[in-house]
């Protein structure tokens, strides 16, 4: 093989960009391969948390999303029966982050500041329709076969990263296995521009309802409400999104406030699934190519970024000869793990609270409330600052 020294990566989504944005400030030449003729226009993840921005606002990108979103500074969990059970507010752990809040916008935002800042730059370069295939690797670099108007095309490089998404082909292709389950209920999730405050009040920017026959979320992003209810496995996706079915859910939020303008619907299988390793020789997989779990609590994307941001920074070093290539198995150790040890567990928590009918998960937040050592512990986990310190933790583990 004849290798280029470019860092190849699968996906120009959020995690893919974010990765070659820290690779090119770095001086690290990069070459993206995305399998859609332009950036997503989906809406799909919504949340980014305190330390997410700190990270994107490194990259010089934070500044542009904060204008383009929705700034959170608090939460809410509540009941149907009971109304709210506890609020939370990031301004208790601003000493943590330069961004003691949540920003709600959309994620192709993001890959579009970060596409602008990086188009023209030397040492990155963007190929539309053309997703990664398959890869074959030796000691001395990368070969990606991608799919190209018909045909087949090889590209090298010395490293490969797989951002590629949940299917991604870069991690069936080396074999390594996706180890997890799959929920049997589905996520609908319906946008809608109704403004809920003026019907709830003191309505929190992001308010979680429990409620063991059908729970369900208000997330607001600019001009919308993202509302989202589990779907039985009695209840096929025809009915799940027929008009009369998403009226029948939106209905049961507030009593007596019907006839909804929807402006979007969508339903998707949900999945708790981590990766055998996130590195195999010269590829490593970061994102939901690596780990895909429920999105309660917002941990996917914003892990996923994580991830870039903490292998790139150690690939940047590798590529400069300033460490050695022991460095990337330091990022599977401490992402994989970190996967298992907070995201997962935690959104799995965060499912099976909200399933519940609000009384013993109630009594656990209104003595987290009132008590302001763990009213900070309780932050700083929600908002992945503290997997991130474990991260950190795990890093100095030989």
């Amino acid at each position: 093989m004849s290798f280029d020294d470019r860092v190849l990566i699968a996906g120009a989504g959020p995690v893919g960009l974010v990765a070659a944005a820290n690779l090119v400030r770095k001086g690290v030449p990069v070459a993206v391969f995305e399998a859609g003729p332009e950036l997503s226009q989906e809406s799909r993840a919504s949340t980014f948390h305190p330390p997410t921005l700190d990270m994107l606002a490194d990259l010089g990108a934070a500044d542009n999303l904060l204008a383009q979103g929705l700034i959170a500074p608090r939460f809410h969990y509540r009941t149907k029966r009971d109304g709210v059970l506890a609020q939370f507010d990031f301004g208790v752990i601003a000493d943590a982050t330069r961004h003691p809040y949540r920003v709600q916008s959309e994620q192709f935002r993001l890959t579009r500041i970060l596409y602008d800042q990086l188009r023209g730059r030397p040492g990155f370069s963007i190929a539309f329709d053309e997703p990664v295939v398959s890869v074959r690797q030796d000691e001395m670099g990368v070969e990606i076969a991608v799919g190209r108007e018909g045909s087949i095309d090889r590209r090298a490089g010395r490293w490969l990263i797989g951002a590629d998404g949940a299917r991604s082909a870069v991690r069936g292709t080396l074999g390594i296995e996706f180890e997890g389950f799959t929920w049997p209920e589905r996520f609908l999730v319906v946008s809608t521009p109704f403004d809920f405050s003026k019907v709830i009040p003191d309505l929190a920017p992001v308010s979680y309802v429990a409620d063991p026959q059908r729970w369900h979320f208000l997330l607001q992003i600019p001009g919308f409400c993202r509302v989202m209810f589990p779907v039985r496995p009695d209840e096929s996706d025809q009915t799940a999104v027929s008009p009369a079915f998403v009226e029948s859910l939106m209905s049961t939020i507030v009593p007596g406030v019907s006839g909804y303008e929807v402006a979007h619907v969508t339903l998707y299988k949900v999945h708790q699934r981590v990766a055998k390793t996130f590195r195999l020789g010269r590829v490593l997989l970061a994102g939901d190519a690596a780990h895909i779990n429920n999105p309660l609590g917002g941990m996917g994307m914003n892990g996923g970024i994580h991830d870039a941001m903490n292998l790139t920074a150690r690939l940047a070093d590798v590529w400069h000869g300033s460490s050695r290539e022991i460095e990337l198995s330091k990022y599977d150790r401490e992402r994989r793990l970190v996967t298992l040890e907070h995201i997962q567990s935690q959104s799995i928590r965060n499912k099976r609270n909200l399933e519940s009918d609000g009384i013993e998960f109630g009594k656990t937040l209104r003595h987290i409330a009132a008590d302001p050592v763990r009213t900070r512990e309780y932050l700083l986990s929600v908002s992945m600052i503290a997997s991130l310190k474990r991260a950190a933790e795990l890093g100095g583990v030989p």
